[in-house]
């Protein structure tokens, strides 16, 4: 039931399947959670309209909500970690109240802490976060383990009545960094003129 190292066997890769996700879909909105996530989505092509965090472990999936609620007409897409669902299980249940039909939440399952050194998460164990996600309300919950599940999943993933939970299997690796930019501010800056428009990306009030 606790295999720490079953991870090192899984098919899949994270770098591939966030490129192969987000290739081409330039009007996506996309969160990218802490660590991993926005390192992979980073690497698959840096641009304005993807909003990677450097902080906010567990928040990840509320701000996509967030979004996904302000702006109903746009498709939303989280992409985090594990680290990051298991310790804003909560949020599945609000998400799931609220219901936003243009959100879905990707969970890269590495089962691993990445940022503090690759210790096996409770993914390893029996944790499953789609049977939560489920139970929590989301009528379509699932987890993909190779490339199959995955190829018939993504238009779902992409185009398919949110909210929407998968969690990918993918292997416990650690590829080269590659970092967005540091300053919170400059994302959140950017993010918001290239949604909104030109003089929309600073708030002169704050």
């Amino acid at each position: 039931m606790w295999d720490p190292s079953r991870a090192d066997r899984y098919p899949l890769r994270r770098r591939e399947i966030v490129e192969h996700l987000i290739k081409d879909m330039d009007d996506l909105l996309i969160v990218a959670g802490l660590g991993a996530p926005a390192w992979d989505t980073t690497a698959a092509g840096d641009r304005d309209l993807i909003y990677p965090l450097w902080g906010a472990m567990g928040g990840t999936a509320m701000i996509g909500l967030g979004l996904a609620l302000a702006q109903p007409n746009r498709r939303v897409l989280v992409i985090t970690g594990d680290g990051d669902m298991l310790m804003g299980l909560g949020s599945l249940a609000t998400i799931a109240l609220q219901g936003p039909a243009n959100l879905s939440i990707v969970v890269l399952d590495n089962e691993r802490y990445g940022e503090t050194g690759m210790q096996a998460t409770h993914t390893a164990g029996p944790a499953d976060l789609a049977a939560v996600a489920h139970a929590c309300g989301f009528e379509q919950a699932a987890t993909l383990y190779d490339e199959e599940e995955f190829d018939r999943a993504t238009p779902t993933i992409l185009e398919g009545e949110g909210p929407l939970f998968f969690a990918i299997k993918v292997r416990a690796e650690e590829p080269p960094l590659v970092l967005p930019p540091r300053d919170g501010a400059h994302l959140k800056d950017r993010f918001r003129m290239a949604l909104l428009g030109p003089g929309q990306g600073v708030n002169p009030a704050v």
